[in-house]
C-alpha cells in the first residue's frame, strides 16, 4: 500500500496520458490480446499452401514456416530461444531482435537460460499487449518446467516450442532425447501439450495456442522429417479435437491404432499391413490428449471404435498417462527406458518402433 501511494501522482499523470490519447481503443484492443481473426485468415493460406505442396519436412522446420507468415502479422508476437535459435527455427527474416536500447524487434537472445526465458515471458504475458512464444529441446523444458506451471496456474497465454522431440533427434545422444517428458508436461493442469504429426497439423496447433487466451500451451516439434498425411479436408481445424480420425478402417475396426507426432507414419504404415492381413485397422491421430480429454465421452467413443477392438498406442516415449486410452490391456510400441546415440532409424529399429513392430502387437492382442 505505501508503494501505491508512493506511485500515484505518476499513476494519475499515466491515466492522464492515456484518456487524451487519440489510439486509447486500439491500445486497449492489444491489451485484450483477441487475435482469432488475423489467425484464422494466415492459418487457414498457409494450410491450403501445405496441403497443395505436401511437403516432407521436419515439424520443426514446419512451424519456422507458419511463423515467417504469422510474425509479419502479429506485430506483438514476440519470440526467441534459449541459445538455440538456428535448432527451433524460431526466428524469421525480417524483424530485428530486442537488445538494449532498440525495443521495437520481435526476437530475443535469451542465452543459455530456460528458467529465465520461462519466467520472462511469464511477465510478458501478464503485462498484457504481448503475445510471448520460446524455444528450446524438449529435454530441456525440465528448467522450465516451474514456469510452466505458473503460467497454467495464472491462466497466462504462453507458448512454449519444445524441438528435437524423441530419440528421432539420434547422434546427441541419451541425454538430450527425452522419453519421460511428453508424460510430465501432461500431467500440469491447465496446459496443453501438442504433437503435430506433419506440415497440416503444425499450423493447426499454432492456431489453437495462439487463440487460447487462459493458458500455456506447449508444441513438440520433431528433427527428422515427417512427410504431409492428412490429404483431406485441409481447412477444419481437426486437431482441435485433439484427436481424429485419420485413415478409416476397410470395415468395423477390429484395431485402433493412436498416434502422435513421427510416428502417425509408423501407425499408417502398419495399418496398411494389417488390413493386407485381413484385419480391418483405424489410425487416429491424436496431437493433443489434453484436448480429447475435454471433448467429452461421445467423440472419444466414437475414436477408440468398438470396446472389443484391440487399441494399440505408438509414441517414442515412455507408456506412462496412455492407458487412460488404451486400457491397462491395450498395447503399446514406444520407449521402455533412455535412448542411445545413433542416427534416428537406427534407433527405431533398436527400440522396435517400427510397422512391423505395431502390426505384431496388433495381432498378439487379437
Amino acid at each position: 500500500r505505501d508503494a501505491g501511494e508512493r506511485s500515484l501522482d505518476e499513476y494519475k499523470a499515466w491515466q492522464s496520458r492515456l484518456e487524451q490519447n487519440r489510439y486509447k481503443d486500439e491500445f486497449f484492443a492489444v491489451l485484450e490480446g483477441n487475435v482469432d481473426e488475423d489467425v484464422t485468415s494466415v492459418i487457414s493460406r498457409i494450410k491450403t499452401e501445405f496441403s497443395k505442396e505436401k511437403p516432407k519436412l521436419a515439424t520443426r522446420a514446419s512451424s519456422g514456416k507458419v511463423l515467417e507468415k504469422l510474425v509479419p502479422a502479429l506485430p506483438f508476437l514476440i519470440g526467441g530461444s534459449a541459445d538455440l535459435t538456428g535448432s527451433n527455427l524460431t526466428r524469421v527474416k525480417g524483424p530485428e531482435a530486442i537488445k538494449a536500447g532498440h525495443y521495437d524487434g520481435q526476437y530475443v537472445y535469451y542465452g543459455v537460460r530456460e528458467h529465465g526465458m520461462a519466467a520472462m515471458m511469464n511477465g510478458m504475458a501478464l503485462h498484457g499487449g504481448i503475445i510471448p512464444y520460446g524455444g528450446t529441446f524438449l529435454t530441456f523444458s525440465d528448467y522450465c518446467k516451474p514456469s510452466i506451471r505458473l503460467s497454467a496456474l495464472m491462466k497466462q497465454r504462453v507458448i512454449y516450442v519444445m524441438t528435437h522431440d524423441s530419440i528421432g533427434l539420434g547422434e546427441d545422444g541419451p541425454t538430450h532425447q527425452p522419453v519421460e517428458h511428453l508424460a510430465a508436461l501432461r500431467s500440469i493442469p491447465n496446459c496443453l501439450v501438442m504433437r503435430p504429426c506433419d506440415a497440416i497439423e503444425t499450423a493447426e496447433c499454432w492456431q489453437l495456442a495462439l487463440e487460447r487466451r487462459t493458458g500455456p500451451s506447449v508444441l513438440v516439434l520433431t528433427r527428422q522429417h515427417v512427410p504431409t498425411v492428412r490429404l483431406e479436408d485441409p481447412i477444419v481445424n481437426k486437431s482441435a479435437r485433439g484427436a481424429y480420425i485419420l485413415a478409416e478402417a476397410s470395415g468395423e475396426p477390429k484395431a485402433v491404432l493412436l498416434a502422435t507426432g513421427s510416428e502417425v507414419e509408423i501407425a499408417l504404415k502398419a495399418r496398411e499391413t494389417l488390413e493386407k492381413d485381413g484385419i480391418p485397422t483405424r489410425v487416429v491421430s491424436a496431437p493433443c490428449l489434453e484436448l480429447f480429454e475435454m471433448q467429452g465421452e461421445s467423440w472419444q467413443s466414437l475414436m477408440l471404435g468398438p470396446k472389443k477392438a484391440v487399441k494399440v498406442a505408438v509414441e517414442a516415449a515412455l507408456r506412462f498417462g496412455w492407458d487412460r486410452w488404451i486400457g491397462s490391456d491395450g498395447g503399446f510400441v514406444g520407449m521402455k527406458g533412455f535412448g542411445e546415440s545413433a542416427p534416428a532409424d537406427q534407433l527405431y529399429k533398436h527400440f522396435g518402433i517400427t510397422a512391423e513392430a505395431v502390426a505384431a502387437e496388433v495381432k498378439k492382442k487379437i
